[in-house]
């Protein structure tokens, strides 16, 4: 199978067209400089020559906070959804699969309940979230053949992400204040990487949802996992004791420019009734993350 992947220089585009070619598929990964996803005529162009049989469409404006400065916002609507758009109409004009990766930034992220792949009350809080949201509706409306995975709290390789934060924090500060009121599951786009071509090899289409398993932790919780495996593991200076975590409200914490979610709990039962294999634990994924860090 041919499968053309943007945002090949991202976190979970390079992962992917890994994963694609470790199967012996053929990848086609493109970052700005080979397709601008906002330029209609290039899309046209450059998915066409390509003739895939699917695309995996990573790419994507992600820096939440950013996006809600005035002066960005209507650069955050050409990547998220005139570009998704773009590639949609390609895609359905070709007849062929396209996975568009999405966010639980599209629903309000209140109550405590799991949010279900299938859930339509979209109430996204953020520039941000309404774009992913649109750019959902956009592959929706216009393929037959989609799918639409939504994900969270993300971390790999390549790329700024928050278990590399900490780590660098941890080095230089005894005390963090983290949030402990905000609940969901982190990504590894390794093991993403393993579903999303696993997914991608079948016809079973639709809405999922993926994170690694375990329980449903806050980012206070993960902080702190993030230290006691990496003081394990002698990657910092000093004993976790003296890393001084404390947990504090988002309200305590301060105001972002972007509203974030508090309930980031994805159900993830489809992917087994459609007889896909999980993720394996976040614990799991920090360690195997960790051993590979360089850093």
């Amino acid at each position: 199978m041919k499968v053309f992947v943007t945002g090949v220089k991202g976190q979970l585009g390079h992962d992917v067209v890994n994963e694609l070619e470790k199967r012996g598929h053929e990848a086609i990964g493109v970052d700005i400089e080979e397709m601008d996803i906002t330029d209609k005529v290039s899309v046209n162009k450059v998915i066409k020559e390509a003739n895939p049989d699917a695309v995996i469409h990573c790419a994507a404006w992600t820096a939440v906070d950013a996006a809600e400065d005035e002066d960005k916002q209507e650069k955050v609507h050409l990547v998220n959804v005139v570009g998704t758009e773009n590639i949609a109409e390609v895609c359905k004009e070709l007849g062929i699969k396209m996975m568009y990766i999405s966010t639980d930034y599209v629903f309000n992220g209140l109550g405590t309940e799991p949010w279900q792949p299938d859930c339509k009350d979209y109430q996204p809080l953020n520039v941000y979230g309404k774009t992913k949201l649109e750019g959902e509706l956009a592959v929706a409306n216009n393929v037959d053949k989609f799918f639409i995975v939504r994900i969270a709290w993300v971390f790999g390789k390549n790329g700024k992400n928050y278990i590399k934060t900490m780590l660098s924090l941890g080095q230089n500060h005894d005390t963090l204040r983290v949030v402990n009121d905000q609940v969901g599951n982190p990504t590894y786009t390794f093991d993403l990487a393993r579903l999303l071509v696993d997914m991608i090899e079948t016809e079973k289409y639709g809405y999922y949802h993926a994170t690694n398993e375990g329980d449903y932790i806050s980012w206070y919780d993960f902080t702190k996992e993030i230290f006691r495996q990496a003081v394990e593991k002698g990657r910092l200076e000093y004993s976790e004791d003296k890393i001084n975590v404390i947990p504090v409200t988002t309200a305590e914490y301060g105001a972002s420019k972007a509203a974030r979610p508090f309930n980031s709990r994805l159900d993830k039962s489809k992917l087994i009734a459609n007889g896909f294999t999980p993720l394996p634990s976040w614990q799991d994924a920090v360690s195997r993350y960790l051993d590979e860090l360089e850093y």
